[in-house]
């Protein structure tokens, strides 16, 4: 039974790992969606829900393997791209966070289960994201990318006003989703379960 467990949560944690691929690349099919550099992804929505969904170890680890994947080359991020020089892009910073939202949103939710924690935790993993991703891009800017003086830190935040609408109404969607698949019966974190990958 353990066995058959630990098959079904690598089987749905690699379908996360497929489903942020997909949700990277939106930008090829609507190339106008990069502001200031960065690309409008649902990478967040399902880094939020990896988390949500299969609590914090699994759906930390699924994140990691995401990133992993892109690292060797495999055309997993944003616009079809991969490769260990993928750590100095600007946008890095980004998919490094998914890591640590998978793991926040899934923490809080482990500990408790009302939809009120679900949409917090969802919220407060989107602002993770938003802070690791801006100050890595914007020390991007400052120490490796030969970028106009005009590059301030204040610009930098304000690209993301771009995105934030769209990623705000995304993660309040994953919270309610999340809460619930977690009521049917779907959801892999249940009170006081430890998650095994």
């Amino acid at each position: 039974m353990k066995r058959k467990s630990n098959v079904f949560n690598v089987t749905v944690g690699a379908m996360f790992v497929a489903l942020t691929a997909i949700g990277a690349n939106m930008t090829s099919i609507a190339p106008f969606l990069v502001v200031g550099g960065v690309p409008i992804t649902l990478q967040t929505f399902f880094a939020v829900m990896a988390g949500l969904v299969l609590g914090s170890r699994l759906g930390a680890f699924s994140m990691f393997v995401y990133m992993m994947l892109g690292l060797v080359g495999a055309p997993v991020f944003a616009q079809f791209k991969g490769g260990i020089s993928m750590i100095l892009t600007p946008t890095f910073g980004f998919i490094i966070s998914f890591i640590l939202v998978a793991y926040i949103a899934g923490k809080m939710v482990e500990l408790n289960q009302s939809k009120c924690t679900y949409l917090l935790a969802a919220l407060i993993a989107m602002t993770i994201n938003y802070v690791v991703g801006t100050n890595w891009m914007y020390a991007a800017y400052q120490l490796w990318f030969e970028v106009p003086d005009e590059i301030s830190y204040q610009l930098v935040w304000l690209w993301m006003i771009v995105p934030l609408p769209k990623d705000i109404l995304l993660t309040i969607m994953a919270g309610l989703f999340a809460y619930r698949l977690e009521k049917s019966g779907f959801s892999m974190i249940s009170p006081g379960r430890e998650q095994h990958i």
